[in-house]
């Protein structure tokens, strides 16, 4: 197959980017799009230009670290039949010859450190504004040792595959962080451990999410349309309704 680019290149955070053509030959249908890059920087490589920054680690749809908009959707969701990661998205899903538009993600709380690689520790700041949870959880319990509804248990493990990745912003047309914070704020309001902090975690998430400047959630719902993991959209609704309870708290708790 015959591919050709048009990347966004950009050399660091202060710089003005721009999108720049290549032509990638060679190319097997059974390549990843980031195997596809990694044979267009093999390329640049030998001429002696710098090769394209984009991040990645396990390659295999868990860590998060993947992140590009893909033919103006976040990981070429576009292209791809069932959501999915950037490293899991295969060249046979494109023509010989076509030509694709790469991009970092877009958001103002995701600025760009270089090419595609953006800065995302604003979710970070928001994972430690949930601080920790107080009761001494102790190892790996046994199966089953604490009891919990079977259908709250099933949404705390739905929520709780939420890898990170940033798609949910990305295709936000409000950037907003709103799908990630929901699942990490859901995955412990569902179990019993953490009850104990649960109305004052969705309060001080939520504020870390507006202080980094994520955008509003007006419920469009592209975020769960790209999320390669599939976390839906009433996810968001029951961080709301945590986050109204939180109101009448008096202890925030």
């Amino acid at each position: 197959m015959i591919i050709n680019l048009r990347v966004w290149r950009q050399a660091n955070a202060q710089s003005a980017g721009k999108m720049v053509s290549y032509r990638v030959e060679g190319v097997s249908e059974d390549m990843s799009f980031l195997e596809m890059l990694d044979l267009l920087n093999e390329d640049l490589t030998v001429k002696g230009e710098e090769p394209i920054a984009f991040d990645h680690d396990c390659r295999e749809g868990i860590c998060g670290m993947c992140g590009i908009v893909i033919n103006g959707a976040a990981h070429g969701r576009a292209n791809s039949p069932v959501p999915t990661t950037t490293c899991q998205l295969h060249m046979r899903s494109f023509a010989d010859g076509a030509t694709i538009d790469v991009e970092p993600w877009r958001a103002g709380a995701f600025p760009v450190i270089k090419d595609l690689v953006v800065d995302r520790t604003a979710f970070d700041r928001i994972i430690q504004a949930g601080g920790f949870i107080s009761i001494n959880a102790g190892s790996a319990p046994e199966a089953h040792s604490v009891p919990a509804p079977k259908i709250q248990a099933d949404r705390a493990f739905d929520a709780a595959t939420c890898i990170g990745c940033g798609a949910c912003v990305a295709a936000c047309p409000n950037g907003s962080g709103m799908l990630f914070t929901a699942a990490k704020i859901t995955h412990l309001a569902m179990l019993p451990q953490g009850q104990p902090e649960r109305y004052s975690r969705v309060k001080t998430m939520v504020a870390q999410h507006d202080a980094d400047g994520f955008g509003g959630c007006t419920n469009i719902g592209e975020c769960a349309a790209v999320c390669p993991k599939q976390i839906p959209l009433d996810t968001i609704s029951a961080l709301n309704r945590d986050l109204m309870k939180s109101l009448f708290k008096k202890d925030g708790k």
